[in-house]
Parts: structure tokens; C-alpha cells; sequence
């Protein structure tokens, strides 16, 4: 069973920079698919961006371009989302979730969650 733990998120001015960490223990990240999820106030869960086992990355959320970008190192089994040029509209709780091989955009698709970290970007 995969336990996952998130951190990094906070409090930013807009335009900021924030980067999330997704630390999975009592297994090994390799062979999982990381997505990472968010959740804004009075909102529905929605994908962001996720990586697969073979650092393919599915880009999931058209306002996060080029602003965003997710990566793993399996040797720490950790996964990250860098966050920049952060705005209002990014504040949310942000999941990391697991699942075998193939990124998903349905979080029902994702049988292993984090508790979530918030992320507040207000000035």
C-alpha cells in the first residue's frame, strides 16, 4: 500500500513561485503514473498535470501552461509540481495521487490520494 505526503504549498503573492513535493512511501513510485489534482473553493476536483512511469507527461489544465511543469525522481521516490508566475485563480488544495503505469484525467481512476496541500496565492 502507497502512502503519499505532499508539502511546499503556502502563502504567495501573485506571480510567485511555489513548488510541491509528493513523497510516497511503502512502495516504490516507478511503476506509478503521478497525477496531481487541485481543488479551489466551492469547486469541483479538477487534473492538473500528470506523469507517468515513462516521464510522459499529460498536461491536463489549459491555464496552467507554461507555467506549471511536473516531475519525479524515482530514486527519491518523490514527485514535484513547480508552480510559477502564480495567480488568484491557482489557489486551491493540491493532491498528488498514484496509479499503475498510464495517467488518467478521472481521479476515480486514481486509487491512492494524499491528504492535500494548500496553496494560497492572494497579495
Amino acid at each position: 500500500q502507497v502512502q503519499l505526503v505532499e508539502s511546499g504549498g503556502g502563502l504567495v503573492q501573485p506571480g510567485g513561485s511555489l513548488r510541491l513535493s509528493c513523497a510516497a512511501s511503502g512502495s516504490t513510485l516507478e511503476n506509478y503514473a503521478v497525477g496531481w489534482f487541485r481543488q479551489g473553493p466551492g469547486k469541483e476536483r479538477e487534473p492538473v498535470l500528470c506523469i507517468n512511469n515513462k516521464h510522459e507527461i499529460s498536461n491536463y489544465a489549459d491555464s496552467v501552461k507554461g507555467r506549471f511543469a511536473i516531475s519525479r525522481e524515482n530514486r527519491k521516490n518523490t514527485a514535484y509540481l513547480q508552480m510559477d508566475n502564480l495567480q488568484p485563480t491557482d489557489t486551491a488544495t493540491y493532491y498528488c495521487s498514484v496509479r499503475w503505469y498510464a495517467c488518467s484525467m478521472y481521479s476515480r481512476l486514481y486509487p491512492h490520494w494524499g491528504q492535500g496541500t494548500n496553496v494560497t496565492v492572494s497579495s
